[in-house]
């Protein structure tokens, strides 16, 4: 875990509204790799109208890994097997014998590079597994991990019931209901387009582009969908009337809670409907910022972000909102964070953070710094928790209680932490180490084990965690 560099600063208490970037946007091309040891997406590159990425970067997520360059030469060893490539060449050397690539390797600055397509070819070599590439989409499957989905009509609903649990992005508009997969690697059914005998939810279609699924779910009326069985289960419906309208939600992204359906806009004079949010949740680092690297296959930024998704989850079961401010591999400032996440005016803050040392759970509360509260028309930025510490202790304490009720080590503290102290709200950090191994990081069991804990915590504490 690796906390920002303590600063001080005051701003004008509006300047705390500015919006911030949560999620990510198709952009730049990308490669997504979904493995059983590890899923992950890297950036794609073009080289002579050929798409290319960097092998060492997929390579270190499957093993210990060792590249030696000289002049035009590059050599990496994976699992006690050595590939050697020459610059510009297609012929490239497995131990004794030669092997061609569909276009040439490149090397820059020490790193080796090949194209997407060949990786079907290098991969089953080091992993000595099938490798499955979706070219188009590029989403490459390592092994079998693929995560499949069956659709059915309930009544007014939608049923999809998946094979493993998913967490998607959710968006609306008129007549649709879009669900983006980015980390599952979820397969279509058979045929991308899917028909029901129902005049509110006729078709749904499965799509895929630049790494991620995504399913589209036509419907005659606004539609909202609701996670069950552990999120193996998404109920598709017609949006409950008088909803608030999804444009007066705070600006934090919400596509993974339930969308909010349109509503008939308001009298000039009644005051327009906010839509409450209990908790927000952060899975620290991301993007550019790995965190810790908790192993050669496992960055910290993947395992908060798979422990948040899975909070979230646990919250919505017990009927709190929550969101999330990141749900892809995006960077966000401390100062982001905590400018969305008092923006959202939401209950609790939960940020979440991975380490290799020591074992059990830590649940941290912000210490301020020495100058005390804040007065006056300025707000200091680094004591803006000044007044919520007792409902921040409350939701650390109830976390604590049931972490250590499931049988886990747990240990509540206070650090002068970012983003802590800039927030308005209830806020707590949450640090897993492992139960014996690194390995644990990664068992959905116990990242299972700790969302149901905090989840089940800040239920406990629902009604000390504000003012009355």
């Amino acid at each position: 875990m690796h906390w920002s560099r303590y600063r001080l600063r005051l701003c004008v208490c509006i300047c705390l509204v500015i919006s911030a970037p949560i999620s990510g946007s198709s952009g730049p091309k990308q490669l997504t790799i979904f493995s059983d040891a590890a899923s992950f997406s890297l950036p794609v590159r073009e080289q002579g109208g050929r798409e290319y990425v960097d092998l060492m970067e997929i390579l270190r997520r499957f093993g210990r890994t060792d590249t030696r360059s000289d002049h035009d030469r590059w050599r990496v060893t994976l699992n006690n097997l050595t590939v050697e490539f020459k610059n510009g060449k297609t012929r490239f050397k497995v131990g004794k014998s030669d092997a061609d690539l569909s276009a040439p390797f490149y090397l820059e600055n020490g790193m080796g590079y090949v194209t997407v397509d060949s990786l079907t070819t290098l991969l089953p070599l080091f992993l000595q597994t099938q490798v499955t590439l979706h070219q188009n989409s590029r989403r490459l499957f390592v092994g079998n991990p693929a995560v499949h989905f069956t659709a059915q009509t309930s009544g007014t609903a939608l049923v999809l019931n998946f094979s493993s649990a998913v967490n998607p992005s959710i968006s609306t508009e008129p007549g649709k209901l879009r669900m983006s997969f980015s980390r599952e690697p979820l397969v279509a059914p058979g045929t991308e387009r899917l028909s029901f005998d129902s005049k509110v939810i006729p078709s749904a279609v499965y799509s895929e582009e630049n790494g991620t699924a995504a399913i589209t779910v036509n419907g005659s009326a606004p539609l909202f969908a609701r996670f069950s069985n552990d999120g193996r289960t998404i109920n598709i419906s017609p949006a409950p009337q008088g909803a608030a309208q999804a444009a007066s939600t705070p600006t934090i992204n919400q596509g993974n809670a339930p969308a909010a359906p349109p509503q008939a806009p308001a009298p000039a004079s009644s005051p327009i409907p906010f839509v409450p949010v209990f908790a927000v949740i952060d899975p620290a680092h991301g993007g550019d910022d790995q965190g810790e690297q908790l192993s050669p296959q496992l960055a910290e930024k993947d395992v908060t972000l798979a422990i948040a998704t899975r909070i979230r989850q646990e919250l919505q079961a017990r009927g709190m909102t929550a969101v999330l401010l990141r749900s892809s591999d995006i960077t966000l400032a401390a100062d982001q964070r905590a400018s969305a996440a008092n923006r959202s005016q939401a209950t609790v803050y939960i940020a979440v953070h991975a380490v290799s040392l020591g074992s059990g759970v830590r649940v941290y509360t912000s210490l301020l710094p020495a100058s005390g509260d804040s007065r006056g028309p300025f707000l200091d930025w680094q004591t803006a928790q000044s007044g919520y510490r007792t409902f921040s202790q409350a939701a650390a304490e109830s976390v604590a209680a049931e972490v250590s009720r499931r049988q886990m080590k747990s240990r509540t503290l206070v650090a002068p932490l970012q983003p802590l102290n800039n927030l308005e709200m209830a806020s707590v950090a949450v640090e897993l180490a492992p139960r014996s191994t690194i390995a644990d990081l990664n068992s959905p069991n116990y990242q299972q084990t700790l969302a149901e804990s905090v989840a089940a915590g800040l239920a406990a504490a629902h009604d000390r965690l504000r003012k009355p």
